[in-house]
């Protein structure tokens, strides 16, 4: 595998100044982004498809173990606050539980049995979208719970950094990042992981954007679950109806913290019409405000 094997140019870099090291290794986060983008099709191809999946229902599940797991788990997580992604569409599946979140869990990736035991437990189905990212692509916790997924019916997207490995072969929509030799052989948390960073980050925005959760460029299904995101969510309705920051922060009050419905009712609709609107526009701001811009009805 790419990602295992040794580089002869980096065979001496113990012995290099520390400035030629990080330099080399500067040039690896570089590689990292070049493999990104080599991978853009099917990672937008990825992004359609789980949209498709995910419009109305379904869990989003990320799997993975070791750095690849930690990695997948802090994207999943992120989604909660930043685009109000519900806490009970989101799974988490790490090998080793949630101890392996912040250390390793000796032994956890090679249990396959855990994985299909998991997805058994889980109930994953054909409204799901599960996620599973692995460097090598044949980590057999992560492979066995794609596998058992698969044959549920859920959609697979398998990420990897080997070419034809089974993670690749096996999920609906591989996404293979071609990052090779590692500067430290083996250590895939250098270049392996910085592109599965991005691709995740990536695949999980343009996921969002495509679902409605964007809209001119802001986080308008942010969760204001403390002040400074209570500030954001007021600095995006200034932006959006140029309110003040008092009719701002009523209208978030009134429409319980929800920034499109806040829109809305500062557009002129009272909060019935202004769910109404959104259900229709299937939660996407941009059709909703079209929607009110054609049928005055609406308005209060």
């Amino acid at each position: 595998m790419s990602t295992e094997r040794p580089s002869p140019r980096f065979s001496e870099i113990d012995s290099w100044e520390a400035s030629d090291a990080l330099e080399a290794m500067i040039e690896g986060q570089f590689a990292a982004v070049a493999a990104v983008r080599g991978a853009r099709a099917a990672i937008e191809a990825a992004a359609r498809a789980m949209e498709s999946r995910l419009r109305h229902r379904g869990r989003l599940v990320y799997v993975g173990a070791g750095t690849s797991g930690r990695l997948a788990v802090q994207d999943g997580a992120e989604l909660m606050p930043t685009f109000s992604w519900p806490s009970e569409r989101l799974l988490l599946v790490m090998a080793g539980g949630p101890n392996a979140f912040t250390r390793s869990i000796e032994g956890a990736e090679d249990q396959a049995d855990d994985g299909v035991r998991l997805i058994r437990e889980y109930k994953i189905d054909s409204k799901d979208v599960v996620i599973a990212v692995a460097a090598s692509g044949t980590t057999p916790f992560t492979l066995a719970c794609l596998r058992e997924a698969k044959c549920a019916g859920a959609l697979t997207i398998g990420i990897a950094n080997n070419r034809g490995t089974p993670i690749l072969k096996e999920s609906d929509h591989p996404i293979w990042l071609d990052t090779g030799s590692e500067p430290i052989a083996g250590s895939t948390r250098l270049i392996a992981g910085t592109a599965q960073k991005i691709t995740l980050n990536l695949l999980s925005s343009l996921l969002m954007i495509l679902l409605g959760r964007v809209y001119g460029g802001l986080m308008v299904d942010v969760q204001a679950s403390n002040e400074k995101l209570l500030r954001r969510s007021e600095d995006i309705l200034i932006r959006l109806t140029r309110c003040s920051r008092e009719r701002g922060r009523q209208a978030l009050g009134d429409a319980r913290g929800s920034v499109k419905i806040a829109v809305l009712l500062l557009k002129g609709c009272d909060l019935d019409a202004a769910q109404l609107l959104l259900d229709r526009a299937n939660g996407r701001l941009r059709d909703a405000l079209a929607l009110l811009g054609h049928r005055g009805m609406y308005a209060a």
